[in-house]
């Protein structure tokens, strides 16, 4: 199965592909703050 997981707050959007199979596919966190 795969599973999308989505965080977002005021000022950071993460975002991860876990797959039940394989583990963890993908991941990624954007954010306005310079840094």
């Amino acid at each position: 199965m795969l599973v999308l997981g989505i965080e977002t707050s005021c000022d950071e959007t993460g975002v991860a592909v876990y797959d039940t199979d394989r583990g963890l596919l993908a991941h990624t966190v954007h954010s306005q703050v310079d840094l």
